[in-house]
């Protein structure tokens, strides 16, 4: 069993900034490629971004989102981030991490998280 730790979530005003951050306590966490998804109210889970188990490789989803979110990872501290920036009322929903052990960029994952929510403000 994989258990991942996410954290960071919040209520913030429209333009704002979070940070998200993930943990895989117990596990190798530079064996893993790391993920993050959302789910907005009355809609489909949706891919956000990607990095690999180095961190030289990122990936996102729209390059509205390369801009205003980034991925990263400090293996030394065993966690990964999700820094998203010039937050939209839109953007409104439950952020998951995720986990996938290898060395790849992935975009499924048997790995997840609880969720984490994040709140924007218009």
């Amino acid at each position: 069993q994989v258990h991942l730790v996410e954290s960071g979530g919040g209520l913030v005003q429209a333009g704002g900034s979070l940070r998200l951050s993930c943990a895989i306590p117990g596990r190798t966490f530079s064996n893993f490629g790391m993920g993050w998804f959302r789910q907005a109210p009355g809609k489909e889970r949706e891919f956000v971004a990607a990095i690999n188990w180095s961190g030289d490789l990122t990936y996102y989803r729209h390059d509205s989102m390369k801009g205003r979110f980034t991925i990263s990872r400090d293996n030394a501290k065993n966690t990964a981030y999700l820094q998203l920036t010039s937050l939209k009322p839109e953007d409104t929903a439950v952020y998951y991490c995720t986990a996938e052990e290898g060395p790849d960029l992935y975009t499924e994952y048997n790995h997840w998280g609880q969720g984490t929510q994040v709140t924007v403000s218009s």
